[in-house]
């Protein structure tokens, strides 16, 4: 799975600082993963004269194989390394259709598969390229889904703030291989898992 190749098409065409980059797959293999691409900039709103509204995220479709999520911690291991990201977080999150489930459930599920829809001008948040996006997100709400997050350096908005001499290219990227073993895999709900690559100094990340 290569999802190094979907990031760098992206950032090469719309040469936008990344803020975060996003992937969310449901509790059952070899279904399609909705990427997000969080971008950081601005542009002039054209029914309001000198408004600025952020860029829209990039969702894609990945339909790629995978038999376990193991495969995707990879790639997404991979891509962080290579994007110079600090670290890469997993969360298990539980199925929200359910008697009495927060609405924080559904809308946190929403959100991991570009679902944007609540809001009155949805195009502006989001540019959704996922034919199957509406499928993916009722069977996450019917059997749960895993989420995997990083904030990448290399074409990201966090090259500024710190450096990592002990990792990072010149560029804030890193050199192939990604030497970070693959932890148990673990499908406890809630459960966060975090792959540290870097080091960062000086500020935290909540």
């Amino acid at each position: 799975m290569d999802i190094i190749e979907a990031i760098t098409s992206h950032t090469d065409a719309l040469q936008l600082p990344l803020y975060a980059v996003t992937a969310s797959a449901i509790q059952k293999a070899d279904t399609p993963i909705i990427l997000t691409l969080h971008w950081h900039g601005f542009h002039r709103d054209r029914e309001s004269i000198g408004t600025l509204q952020s860029v829209a995220g990039s969702a894609i479709q990945v339909n790629q194989r995978w038999h376990d999520y193991a495969v995707i911690d990879r790639a997404m291991l991979d891509a962080g390394w290579k994007f110079g990201a600090w670290d890469v977080e997993r969360v298990a999150e539980p199925a929200w259709y359910r008697l009495n489930a927060p609405v924080s459930e559904a809308l946190a599920c929403r959100r991991a598969f570009a679902d944007y829809s609540d809001l009155p001008r949805s195009d502006d948040a989001v540019i959704v390229e996922a034919p199957d996006q509406q499928a993916l997100l009722e069977l996450a709400s019917r059997r749960g889904y895993v989420r995997w997050l990083f904030r990448p350096r290399k074409g990201g908005v966090w090259s500024q703030l710190d450096e990592d001499d002990c990792t990072l290219d010149a560029d804030g990227g890193r050199s192939a291989p990604c030497p970070v073993a693959l932890q148990r895999e673990g499908r406890e709900l809630r459960r966060k898992v975090l792959y540290r690559l870097g080091k960062g100094r000086d500020f935290l990340i909540h």
